[in-house]
């Protein structure tokens, strides 16, 4: 009776808009896939959206659509690994302006802020420049455009030479997040590979290698992984954990040694062992891999879905591409393609969306990683 009441009084609180996402989501997830193009073309749409209806209306990409406040401020990390794409999309006027705005907010030390655009304090941060690196690095590459490769370049020497000895960021934490090591910054190693790619011989491959190498530290023998969460190290979101694996993944495409594919195949087994019976991942896993919340994170899904193909033909087997193929199509069944276009193509942060991650909201990366995801998908 007593949880009966505080469920009441909690609803009571809500939004209207809130109420009605709740009582959505609550039915249950729609029966219907519509399958790869039509969830591509409709995220496609929605990240275009999501440019252009930002509340700062600067070039990036709003941070998220909230339900009940609308639409969010830019969100400089997010914009920047959105740009790689959008490119594959043919997407090239869009992403030119995400890239000079990012070009235009860049601090003097090459670094990015963490947060919203909007937000404070206004620093360096390892983690948001990790991932603004990426759209750099690919997209210098790919428009062969100076003033992107000169800020390629700053970002990439901020992260390099910000290392410690032992292979750990911890000079430029984000104060946004919990405070100590985060082993899912191997996703930060990402942008270096990248910068790698674009201009070798500066050594960012190398210190992202060292980064790896010391985060492998962090895994235990069943592919679980300490310190790999925003908030909660003991019950880390697969979110997070997809970061980690994906960076792990890339550690891989760029040296070939057999250990970070021995790791990376480690704990995709294990992400694989906790797949629920609708296909899709708890929000939240424990060290056992047991669920630890009742919601599943999307953006969590799709990514790991993503690193679950590329792993398949290299040890992970059909299995993996059933598991992936399973993940994908849970997140698109929640993905609106006809309606209210402030939705429609929309990833929410949690299903139901009052879960934990990204409560109420459609975010940004979400649908960015879902198109990664199902683009992949496309070509098995």
């Amino acid at each position: 009776m007593l949880n009966t009441l505080k469920s009441l009084y909690n609803d009571f609180q809500l939004a209207p808009a809130e109420r009605e996402a709740k009582k959505r989501d609550a039915a249950g997830l729609p029966f219907a896939d519509p399958g790869i193009d039509a969830a591509v073309a409709a995220c496609t749409a929605w990240l275009g959206r999501a440019q252009d209806c930002s509340a700062t209306a600067d070039g990036g990409v709003a941070r998220d659509y909230h339900v009940a406040k609308g639409w969010a401020t830019s969100y400089p990390e997010t914009t920047g690994y959105i740009i790689p794409t959008l490119l594959t999309l043919g997407e090239e006027a869009r992403a030119r302006r995400m890239l000079d705005w990012i070009c235009a907010i860049q601090l003097d030390d090459g670094g990015f802020q963490g947060g919203k655009i909007d937000a404070v304090p206004v620093k360096s941060v390892t983690f948001n420049t990790g991932q603004i690196l990426i759209g750099l690095a690919i997209g210098a590459r790919t428009l062969g455009d100076a003033k992107y490769l000169e800020a390629m370049h700053g970002a990439a020497r901020f992260l390099r030479d910000s290392l410690d000895p032992d292979g750990c960021w911890r000079s430029h934490p984000s104060p946004f997040t919990h405070a100590g090591e985060k082993a899912y910054e191997t996703h930060v190693s990402w942008g270096l590979f990248e910068a790698e790619r674009t201009a070798p011989g500066e050594g960012y491959g190398a210190a992202g290698l060292k980064q790896v190498d010391w985060a492998l530290g962090k895994m235990q023998a069943n592919g679980w992984v300490n310190d790999c969460c925003l908030q909660h190290k003991d019950r880390p979101l697969t979110h997070t954990l997809g970061y980690y694996l994906r960076g792990v993944v890339e550690a891989h495409r760029l040296s070939s040694e057999q250990p970070y594919l021995d790791a990376a195949l480690t704990m995709a087994r294990g992400l694989v062992g906790a797949l629920r019976s609708d296909g899709a991942l708890p929000g939240r896993l424990r060290s056992d891999w047991a669920a630890a919340v009742d919601w599943s994170c999307l953006t969590g899904n799709v990514q790991i879905a993503e690193s679950l193909f590329y792993l398949a033909p290299l040890g992970g087997g059909e299995g993996f591409v059933k598991a992936g193929k399973g993940l994908n199509a849970f997140v698109r069944r929640t993905i609106a393609v006809e309606g209210n276009p402030d939705l429609v193509g929309g990833v929410r942060g949690s299903f139901p969306i009052d879960g934990e991650y990204g409560q109420w909201a459609y975010l940004n990366w979400a649908a960015k990683f879902a198109i990664d995801s199902f683009l992949v998908e496309k070509l098995i």
